[in-house]
């Protein structure tokens, strides 16, 4: 029943739910029945007044007048109290001519803002009422049973009229609320992809920039460990640092803009296997000893996802040895072709020298989000130690068949 008195508005449309505001429309609407139910109890009055109507008992005119006129007042609170003035009204009815736009108007009000539970006995009370009523002051122009009729018809008007009202309000709020949960659900899907799109970009700029950090601490710790280097390879050295870390500055602008300014990240071209010499190039330039073994057959046709998640797990397998197994010699092996997928196995043994970088509580780190993009495309990784101590990743990726394009014949 509380919720009943929110005028079929949700609570967050409404200061108070004791006592809703009424609206420039609310006024208006209460202004215009009041004086109509002012000027029926007027036309009564004056018929009381002239001796035309229907008298009944001496004091039952001024009773009813009286009465008429309070039921024209109690207009103004019928938001507040439907239901009590409703009832009330509806008994006043016994005694009151004069406030029968008042009656109806207050049973209206139940009508549209209650339950027909509760709307209904209050329509039958109504009924129930002017039949009594016609008993001891009959209308001097209709019969008992022509008045019977027509307080039913008057009343079945007003309530079929109120309940049409109420279940256009609930179609409105219905639909309001529809569309206001579309809309919540919409922001969440946004959020949702915003939040994916952040985890890859941080999966991509971790393998990107472990390269790079890889790449500026082997150089570094060759400076500080062969001091009697030529200038030549010192200067060397320097160069590739400093070219390292100007890429990773740049990596490191470009997802740091795009974190701040909420938006897709912006439409860099992304690695594709024929991308592989060029990276086996680098760390070979960076002093690692690597065997590039690549028979993929037609690399140019590979997918999108397939060649960026193949580069990036070769990417991510050197930047470990780099790291952990110094000196160690690379073995970089690609396989597979449209329909049989794409096979890659890179390994190294273990390593005399120390690791180049400490490890770190995020260690491996890398290898699990590789993990979870290959799964997310079909296939799977597995890396880890086998019995004689040599370091291996192995992926599959699913590589689906070319379609032959269909003859004239086929179609």
């Amino acid at each position: 029943m509380a919720s009943e008195h929110q005028w079929l508005l949700p609570a967050s449309l409404t200061e108070d739910t004791a006592h809703p505001r009424r609206s420039t429309r609310d006024w208006i609407v209460d202004s215009l029945l009041f004086l109509l139910a002012v000027g029926c109890w007027l036309l009564v009055w004056l018929d009381e007044a002239v001796g035309v109507g229907n008298r009944g008992p001496e004091w039952l005119p001024t009773a009813d007048v009286v009465v008429g006129l309070l039921l024209c007042w109690s207009l103004w609170w019928r938001r507040r109290w439907p239901v009590a003035l409703a009832v009330t009204g509806a008994l006043c009815g016994l005694v009151s001519i004069s406030g029968g736009i008042a009656i109806f108007v207050l049973l209206f009000t139940v009508v549209v803002h209650r339950r027909p539970a509760v709307s209904a006995p209050v329509a039958a009370l109504n009924v129930i009422v002017g039949t009594v009523l016609n008993l001891y002051r009959p209308d001097p122009y209709l019969s008992t049973l022509g008045v019977l009729v027509l307080n039913l018809a008057g009343i079945a008007v007003i309530f079929a009229w109120g309940m049409f009202i109420r279940a256009r309000r609930q179609l409105i709020l219905a639909l309001r609320e529809r569309a206001l949960r579309a809309e919540r659900e919409q922001q969440l899907l946004v959020a949702q992809a915003r939040h994916v799109e952040r985890a890859r970009l941080a999966r991509e700029m971790h393998d990107v920039l472990g390269h790079r950090i890889s790449l500026l601490a082997m150089h570094a710790g060759a400076i500080e460990f062969r001091p009697d280097a030529s200038a030549e390879e010192i200067a060397r050295a320097a160069g590739v640092i400093r070219a390292n870390a100007h890429e990773a500055m740049r990596e490191l602008r470009e997802v740091i803009a795009v974190l701040r300014q909420d938006e897709p990240e912006p439409n860099h071209p992304q690695p594709t296997l024929k991308d592989l010499p060029a990276l086996v190039d680098e760390s070979r330039a960076a002093g690692m000893q690597v065997t590039f073994d690549n028979q993929v057959e037609a690399p140019d046709t590979a997918p999108a996802g397939l060649a960026t998640s193949a580069y990036r797990i070769v990417q991510e397998a050197l930047t470990n040895a780099r790291k952990h197994a110094p000196g160690a010699r690379v073995t970089v092996h690609l396989s597979g072709r449209a329909g049989d997928g794409l096979t890659i196995r890179v390994s190294n043994p273990r390593s005399v020298r120390p690791p180049v970088i400490e490890p770190s509580l995020n260690a491996g780190m890398g290898l699990v989000g590789l993990t979870e993009r290959v799964a997310l495309q079909g296939g799977r990784l597995e890396f880890g130690r086998d019995a004689t101590g040599e370091f291996r990743v192995g992926a599959w990726l699913p590589w689906p068949a070319t379609q032959e394009p269909r003859t004239s014949s086929e179609c």
